[in-house]
């Protein structure tokens, strides 16, 4: 009888119609186990995951029906009639008949192909047929980086401008460093003298975002959800840093505005406090809507007549339609000022898969600090 190996997965159980449940929503699985030495490989090959990245897109995949699968039209796990979950991670390849995939190489899957039966899954080991190796990319740390960094602030990889029809088929995996970059570098104009407002700051898109600004000389304003990452905030040299849980929003707009650029991660009444307190001409970045993602049913934008009477530019940042743009400056510049500690960056690492379904509901919620990842196998 040949050896098999467990394959432990993280799957989905029932779909959360709020926030996701640990246990219930998803769960830890060590039910399926693969012969490594021989399972099919079909020209393809056998990878390892060796770190799995939690992001609040994920929430379309347990959540039928959420705002934010409503706002992307993507497909959930219940449309594939599947208990897999879909997202962005690093492997290692364990065995190859793809001789531009050798073993012990790192790919980082940016885009997970969930209705092909060999996706890039929230399981130990996926075995990529030959027609899916394009979605894995190959990865070269540099500068003494951690691996996992390249799932958060210095990750990058963008191939080719987004195609829309396809965004239905494929689960989007948005490294956050790149995001940041490209739509600060994109949509900003900045200018000596501007003030900067951006909320969910101490976040993985969000302190980039800030060091961006920071290093233009610009006054920041930051938001966060506690006072450890306010504490953080500071650190990274922004200039006002406030709780928006024991501060209020427009209260501290009003102290220390109004603000020039507005980077939105939150939607709803932030927003709304940001545009009354808005300059002439200001530029709002429109990155995420964290307030919605769940349902909540907290008060929302009253006030766009502001962007109408202040002239205020909205920018939708789609990360797919400008992040090729922005590719190589990224690495360029950003990237070695992470090696070199000129730009911070914060992990929330936890070790072990069956920690992913209490990840997901801490990214939620905001319990995490810092870039959420799973440290699954040996980097």
């Amino acid at each position: 009888m040949p050896s098999t190996t467990v394959n432990g997965r993280h799957i989905l159980k029932q779909h959360a119609t709020g926030y996701p449940i640990p246990g219930t929503t998803t769960v830890y699985d060590t039910s399926e186990r693969l012969d490594l030495d021989n399972v099919a490989l079909n020209g393809g090959v056998l990878a390892k995951l060796v770190i799995l990245s939690i992001d609040p897109y994920l929430l379309h995949s347990v959540s039928p029906g959420s705002p934010m699968e409503q706002a992307a039209e993507t497909c959930s796990s219940e449309a594939y009639g599947s208990d897999r979950i879909n997202g962005m991670g690093i492997v290692k390849v364990v065995r190859s008949e793809d001789p531009a995939y050798k073993v012990g190489e790192y790919f980082t899957s940016s885009l997970s192909r969930a209705r092909l039966t060999s996706s890039s899954d929230h399981q130990e080991y996926s075995v990529f047929s030959k027609e899916q190796l394009s979605s894995l990319q190959h990865l070269k740390p540099e500068n003494g980086l951690p691996l996992s960094v390249y799932l958060g602030a210095a990750g990058a990889g963008a191939r080719s401008r987004f195609i829309p029809s396809l965004f239905k088929m494929y689960q989007p995996c948005i490294p956050s460093g790149l995001t940041a970059f490209a739509g600060w570098e994109e949509f900003s104009n900045a200018k000596k003298g501007d003030t900067v407002f951006v909320s969910t700051a101490a976040g993985a898109v969000g302190s980039i975002v800030v060091q961006l600004a920071q290093n233009q000389g610009l006054k920041i304003i930051g938001s966060a959800g506690s006072d450890d990452k306010v504490k953080y905030l500071k650190q990274l040299g922004v200039d006002v840093a406030f709780n928006y849980k024991t501060t209020d929003t427009r209260e501290a707009l009003e102290k220390d505005g109004p603000v020039d650029i507005y980077w939105d991660n939150v939607g709803r009444d932030t927003l709304d406090a940001a545009v009354e307190n808005a300059t002439s001409g200001a530029r709002v970045i429109i990155c995420g809507a964290m307030s919605s993602y769940n349902g909540e049913t907290t008060a929302g934008v009253k006030n766009l007549i502001h962007v109408t009477f202040k002239s205020i530019v909205l920018y939708g940042l789609s990360y797919f339609d400008i992040a090729h743009k922005h590719d190589a400056k990224f690495k360029e510049t950003v990237i070695p000022k992470l090696a070199d500690g000129t730009f911070k960056y914060l992990e929330d690492r936890k070790f072990g898969l069956d920690k992913a379904p209490q990840a997901i509901l801490d990214v939620q919620n905001g319990a995490n600090f810092g870039k959420s990842v799973i440290v699954v196998g040996d980097e």
